[in-house]
């Protein structure tokens, strides 16, 4: 039989509760720096998205099921807890384009 390079077990110290997948399905925050500042920026898979949100950019709707991406300011004067209050949801492409 050949042999298995799959490691067999959790590693000393790591705890994962089976039973939360949200690290899984919530996507990965990167901070990106764009010409108003810097931004922390979440994408939001398509399983997540359940609400109607309406994109900044372009004004129109990001209907429920759609990926997008959520932004709000890594640099703002309101504080962390203001700048995660006044967060925004953009089209992939919105946000792409953005200056």
């Amino acid at each position: 039989m050949p042999r298995s390079n799959r490691p067999r077990g959790r590693r000393s110290g790591e705890e994962v509760d089976d039973l939360d997948l949200s690290h899984v399905l919530s996507g990965r925050l990167t901070a990106v720096q764009k010409r108003d500042g810097l931004w922390n920026v979440q994408p939001l898979t398509a399983a997540n998205a359940t609400k109607v949100y309406i994109c900044p950019s372009c004004g129109l709707e990001i209907a429920p099921g759609v990926a997008h991406t959520v932004t709000w300011r890594a640099d703002g004067i309101m504080g962390e807890a203001g700048d995660l209050a006044a967060r925004r949801h953009w089209h992939l492409h919105c946000w792409r384009i953005k200056p």
